[in-house]
């Protein structure tokens, strides 16, 4: 009588192993796709803080930008000439016979120079201050006209300029991050007028 072998198992154990195989893929595309959707979250929690803080920052900044403001038209309205240092030649000597005499009194000019040098510290350090929030001032004078960041406050034919160039800019721009704060208020150069053309045809009699 021929002798019979038992059943191999190896058939057994391959469709276990090719279960298994798919059972891993399964699970390592779902944790892929929970790894994404997690970094996907941490994302937008950072970029809505991002958004929460700017919000808060901005309207914080917009009143600080009224005071900036304040202090650039205080240091615009006092001239450069009095601001200037008198010479020693103007200070007569003193005659030697004469008595000693106390140091120089302090003139009106005096005080306003130190007055314009307090003003111009105080605006240097909110300046920086704001510059820690990544809000920065802008001045757009010579670039062209973009109405996302200028507001045009007039327009005026300048020889030279290029119509749509800003000439002047009346009130610095700000910036937060990548968006503006407040937009720069200048003068845009338009198109020169044209001479009148001179008729020099005859009329006929």
């Amino acid at each position: 009588m021929p002798r019979t072998h038992p059943p191999s198992p190896q058939p057994a154990l391959n469709a276990e192993l090719v279960k298994a195989q798919e059972e891993a893929a399964d699970l390592l595309g779902r944790l892929r796709y929970l790894q994404a959707d997690f970094l996907n979250l941490q994302r937008n929690s950072a970029r809505e803080r991002e958004k929460t803080r700017d919000f808060a920052i901005t309207s914080f900044a917009g009143d600080l930008l009224e005071t900036v403001d304040v202090l650039s038209l205080a240091l615009k309205s006092v001239p450069q000439s009095a601001l200037e240092q008198p010479s020693d030649d103007s200070v007569p000597e003193p005659s030697p016979d004469a008595p000693s005499s106390p140091s120089r009194t302090k003139t009106s000019d005096d005080y306003l120079r130190e007055l314009y040098t307090g003003v111009e510290m105080t605006q240097r350090q909110l300046l920086s201050t704001l510059f820690k929030y990544q809000i920065k001032p802008f001045n757009p004078t010579g670039d062209p006209f973009d109405p996302n960041r200028h507001e045009a406050l007039y327009q005026a034919p300048v020889p030279g300029k290029t119509p749509g160039t800003v000439i002047d800019c009346q009130k610095t721009g700000f910036t937060i991050r990548d968006r503006v704060l407040r937009a720069a208020q200048v003068g845009v150069a338009q198109e020169m007028p044209q001479a009148p053309v001179q008729e020099t045809a005859e009329q006929s009699s």
